[in-house]
C-alpha cells in the first residue's frame, strides 16, 4: 500500500488484495477515462461473466469517487471468482491510499476486509473434511 512514481513520472497508488488463494497486485492511476487492464487483457476479456466484472469494479462504484482511474492488475492463483473478489479488495485498499475519506463507505460495504473463508482440509479416516464413512454395527 504505497504511493510511488514510475520512470515516466506518472503517479500511481498500489495495494494488494487477497481472497482464498488468489492474489491481486493493483495499481491505480488517475486518468481522463476509466480503463481496466488485468494481466495484459481488458476487463471483458479476462472476466467474460458480467457478474464477475461487476464484482471486480464494485469498489470504485462504492467509493463514489468522481475521478476516472486507469487500473492495472496482476492476478495470480485461485479461480476466477476468487480473483474478481481479490481484485475488488485490492482496488478498495488502493483507493484508501489515494483518498483516506473513501475508507468509511468502503468499510461499510465490506470491501476493506479480506474474506478469510477457505476450503477446510481433509482429515485422515474421513471421506471429506467432516464427512465420516458409514457406520456399521457388524
Amino acid at each position: 500500500m504505497t504511493s510511488t512514481t514510475t520512470s515516466s513520472a506518472k503517479k500511481y497508488y498500489e495495494a494488494v488484495g487477497r481472497r482464498k488463494t488468489a492474489i491481486a497486485r493493483v495499481r491505480i492511476f488517475v486518468a481522463a477515462k476509466a480503463k481496466y487492464e488485468i494481466n495484459g487483457k481488458a476487463l471483458e476479456a479476462y472476466f467474460p461473466i458480467k457478474e464477475m466484472q461487476q464484482t471486480a469494479i464494485e469498489a470504485i462504484a462504492g467509493s463514489k469517487t468522481l475521478e476516472k482511474f486507469l487500473v492495472t492488475v496482476k492476478l495470480v492463483g485461485g479461480g476466477i471468482s476468487a480473483q474478481s473478489e481479490a481484485m475488488r479488495h485490492g482496488i478498495a485498499r488502493a483507493l484508501t491510499v489515494f483518498d483516506a475519506e473513501t475508507r468509511g463507505p468502503l468499510k461499510k460495504l465490506g470491501f476493506m476486509k479480506r474474506d478469510p473463508r477457505a476450503k477446510e482440509r481433509r482429515k485422515f479416516g474421513l471421506k471429506k473434511a467432516r464427512k465420516s464413512p458409514q457406520w456399521s454395527k457388524r
